[in-house]
């Protein structure tokens, strides 16, 4: 099957089209779906499958940013992008970019790269991951008691005390329903992301959205849109400073831009059909695939098991694809409900 495998010159490897173009599908469709670039699957993914880390990283971000304009523009005529606020968050997560970068550029020169960037990944999915699926089974569940019995708190929320923060300028983003937020908060939140962004070589997605969401109160269908608009901000400037590094390899991330084009009509399509709450759960589940096929991955490093190399690759290509039926089929099943009822 030669005919199928290409020489990827930048990263030195000889690598499946068709894994290219089917990674590109599936964070296609997750991306549109969830409001993430992807990276979360991409730069793991192409790892394990024999990407050096930093030109999986500089890879990705140039993916991200192709297929993220795909997104951005498809969730733009459903009204879920909020442009002011995406405009605001470059003046943290351009710096924020540049600082993880350089980061890497550094663990590289020493060696450490490769387990440093994967054990990042492996505490920040699997705790990202757990406290989503805390808060569906057990907060959502709190405040839905505590409606029922007429239970007021007076406990405020991380989303009040944020907004309280009140320094100057304090901007309004009624796209939002945020009526003020103060720059330098937005700012120094999304410096964090940016230099997360850099470092893992992510759109700063799987980061940003529970940001938006836990930390500034969007709306999910708003939070999901915008943050596809970051996302494309950072993988621009990404991709941008790897290739300048020397680590971007612009044919992979055309083939997977090949699968994510199509890929990305289906998720952002399927939004509007699932609710808020079971976006961010299938979100949670996939995050924490993600994170185990990565563990098994630095196993196999670490006590140099051989037998294990595929098995991290199957659990990532098979979670994903799996999410992406469940979508498909959620979609296609809304769909033809919605046609039933009004004919």
């Amino acid at each position: 099957m030669d005919i199928l495998n290409i020489y990827l010159p930048i990263a030195q490897q000889n690598f499946s089209v068709l894994l290219l173009v089917t990674i590109g599908f599936c964070v296609g469709v997750l991306g549109g779906f969830f409001g993430v670039g992807g990276a979360w699957i991409v730069t793991p993914a192409l790892n394990i499958f024999g990407f050096p880390m930093a030109y999986a990283i500089g890879t990705d971000f140039a993916h991200i940013f192709g297929k993220s304009i795909v997104s951005t523009k498809k969730h733009n005529k459903m009204g879920n992008v909020d442009w002011k606020l995406g405009a605001f968050t470059i003046l943290g997560t351009i710096p924020g970019v540049e600082f993880g970068a350089q980061i890497i550029m550094y663990l590289e020169k020493i060696g450490l790269v490769e387990s440093t960037v994967r054990w990042v990944y492996i505490c920040m999915l699997i705790g990202l991951g757990s406290f989503m699926i805390y808060d569906y089974a057990i907060i959502r569940k709190r405040k839905e008691i505590a409606a029922k019995n007429g239970i007021i708190s007076n406990k405020k929320s991380l989303v009040e005390k944020i907004r309280d923060i009140k320094i100057p300028p304090v901007i309004q983003f009624p796209r939002s329903n945020i009526s003020s937020l103060s720059l330098w908060t937005i700012i120094f939140i999304f410096f964090m992301v940016g230099t997360i962004s850099g470092f893992l070589g992510v759109g700063g997605g799987f980061i940003v959205m529970p940001t938006l969401i836990y930390i500034f109160g969007l709306p999910t269908a708003v939070a999901v849109g915008t943050d596809l608009f970051i996302v494309m901000l950072d993988g621009a400037y990404g991709c941008f400073t790897y290739s300048l590094k020397g680590r971007t390899d612009i044919i992979a991330a055309v083939l997977m831009l090949v699968g994510a084009a199509v890929g990305a009509q289906i998720g952002v399509t399927a939004v509007k059909y699932i609710r808020g709450y079971g976006i961010r759960l299938l979100f949670a589940l996939m995050i924490l695939c993600a994170a185990s096929s990565l563990v098994i991955k630095q196993i196999q490093v670490e006590f140099n098991i051989p037998e294990l190399k595929p098995v991290s690759g199957f659990i990532i290509m098979a979670a994903a694809i799996l999410m992406c039926t469940i979508i498909t089929y959620k979609l296609i099943s809304s769909a033809y409900k919605e046609k039933k009822m009004y004919k």
